[in-house]
């Protein structure tokens, strides 16, 4: 028999997969090391000064490297990056995932996407945890625009679309 919790988490799942997302690759250097993971839970707080909210599940590897460096990129992907995303999706890649692609660095030193359609060089200011992840406030230190249409690589009913306005 299925219980009603078990209910309203399916009910729920359905739901966020009728909810579009922007994805991204969230990477980070320093004293923990390099390392990267794909994610969808980021979306703005403020533009004074300018913050975004980004979502861990505190069980993941990436979260303890993400904490003890204090610095995220948010690299939001496009079309074209499609096979990246799965790259640093995989939980058995180590460093080497970023040879999939070219990185720069800016102010934190966070690997940052160089052709990526906006990447955000965050440095954390601030957490909470809620259930079983933690929400990252992430101030945002310095980003880059891609020149040229904008676009986006979306995840939504459980599948990728990619989005471009020109």
């Amino acid at each position: 028999m299925t219980s009603q919790s078990d209910i309203e988490i399916q009910t729920f799942r359905e739901g966020m997969a009728r909810l579009g997302a922007a994805i991204t690759v969230l990477t980070t250097d320093g004293p923990a090391g390099q390392h990267g993971m794909t994610a969808s839970a980021v979306c703005s707080v403020t533009d004074s000064p300018p913050t975004l909210l980004v979502c861990v599940n505190r069980q993941n590897r990436s979260h303890d490297i993400f904490v003890e460096n204090g610095v995220i990129a948010v690299n939001v992907l496009g079309g074209k990056h499609r096979d990246l995303s799965r790259v640093f999706a995989d939980s058995n890649a180590g460093e080497e995932r970023f040879d999939a692609a070219a990185w720069r660095r800016m102010v934190t030193g966070a690997p940052l996407l160089s052709d990526a359609p906006v990447a955000f060089d965050c440095r954390i200011s601030d957490s909470s945890t809620v259930g079983s992840h933690t929400v990252f406030f992430c101030e945002v230190q310095a980003m880059e625009l891609a020149e040229g249409p904008s676009e986006s690589l979306i995840w939504f009913g459980r599948d990728f679309h990619h989005l471009t306005v020109d």
